[in-house]
């Protein structure tokens, strides 16, 4: 194949592997394209953890025709018994004579095994192209098996002026429909829901995924995320919608008041005690949770307080900023709470990698930088 046959092919593959971007958690979604005499012979695309993996979809797909075949996979193919077969010994018996792959497995428990066990086979193994776009389909999935812990977005809503809210709290609504819909697909590929307590009882939120403002949701059930409340004295109200709302939630705190945990615990919320005080909860530690609990990515809506403090901590890989053209005047509130940023040198710096317009407002994604550019 040529360089431009291996971009359109593992292209292809991605188009593919983003199909799962709301269904394959805890696993990462991984794509697959067989071409025999440079035609495609068969295509798949993981879907769910438990189901059949991209590779053996497409196999099933191209049957006796994968024999001789090229294999562009945008993952290293798995070589241990899991929830389903290894799909390094799939492809072997299926006599393919190639397989190109974007990159390296990041899970330690294959990490090279795969590819190594085709070659072993005597399939020719490639390090094929777009190895950045394949990681960033899967961000969670390559930062919990590198440090255990998830990929962690901080959404946050805000005026051209920077404000969040008005003095009175007033919130709703800062962005237009479009925002807020897009807001939603953000929740819907998200493992986790992460907000604090301030916000559970200011703004009494469900925090939950609504299927009918997606609209590229694929075929069958919507998994609602884990929502997560960090709330330090367990004051979470049990009547709270974002208890009674379908789906799981983790209530993280730092005290063991037996009594509210048993009544959280009686309506099917779990309390999960972590250190800390009656003012914090650990953070680090709730990331570290999270990712021992097969969480990729987190999303974390909520006020200044935690927001400030996830941004301290240096658990926050990216922002994603909604900003509304409107002006809310000085005595609204700010995006951040973040005490002891009294010189210029003290600032937090920000790479900002992607603004594009969503309806009237525009979208804002940044990573923290760790170096002064100015």
């Amino acid at each position: 194949m040529t360089d431009t046959s291996d971009q359109t092919m593992m292209a292809r593959a991605l188009q593919l592997a983003a199909r799962g971007l709301y269904t394959t958690d805890p696993n990462p979604r991984v794509g697959c394209v067989l071409v025999n005499d440079g035609e495609v012979v068969g295509e798949g695309w993981h879907q769910r953890a438990g189901g059949p993996h991209a590779e053996i979809v497409a196999l099933q797909q191209a049957g006796e025709r994968a024999r001789g075949a090229v294999c562009y996979v945008t993952l290293e193919p798995c070589s241990h018994h899991g929830r389903t077969p290894p799909c390094a010994q799939a492809l072997i018996d299926a006599a393919v004579a190639e397989v190109v792959v974007a990159m390296q497995d990041p899970n330690p428990v294959v990490a090279g095994s795969g590819l190594l066990a085709l070659r072993e086979a005597g399939i020719q193994v490639r390090m094929g192209p777009m190895g950045a776009q394949a990681r960033a389909l899967n961000p969670g999935f390559c930062r919990r098996m590198t440090e255990a812990r998830p990929y962690v977005r901080l959404k946050l809503a805000m005026s051209l002026d920077g404000r969040t809210a008005m003095a009175s709290g007033e919130s709703q609504w800062i962005t237009a429909d479009p925002a807020r819909r897009d807001v939603q697909r953000l929740r819907a590929r998200r493992s986790a829901i992460v907000t604090g307590i301030g916000t559970v009882l200011a703004d009494d939120p469900s925090m939950t995924v609504r299927r009918e403002q997606i609209g590229d949701y694929p075929d069958g059930e919507l998994r609602q995320p884990l929502r997560v409340v960090v709330d330090p004295h367990l004051s979470t109200p049990v009547d709270g919608k974002i208890v009674q709302a379908d789906g799981r939630l983790l209530v993280a705190t730092a005290t063991d008041d037996l009594v509210h945990a048993g009544a959280l615990q009686q309506v099917g919320a779990e309390v999960v005690v972590l250190p800390g005080s009656l003012d914090t909860v650990d953070l680090g530690e709730l990331m570290a949770e999270l990712g021992r609990r097969e969480v990729n990515e987190v999303l974390v809506e909520t006020g200044a307080v935690l927001s400030g403090a996830m941004l301290r901590a240096g658990l926050i890989d990216e922002l994603v900023i909604y900003m509304a053209p409107v002006l809310m005047g000085d005595a609204a509130r700010g995006l951040f709470h973040l005490p002891g940023l009294d010189a210029m040198a003290d600032r937090l710096h920000l790479e900002i990698s992607d603004i594009r317009a969503v309806g009237k407002d525009w979208r804002i994604s940044a990573r923290v930088s760790p170096r002064d550019d100015a």
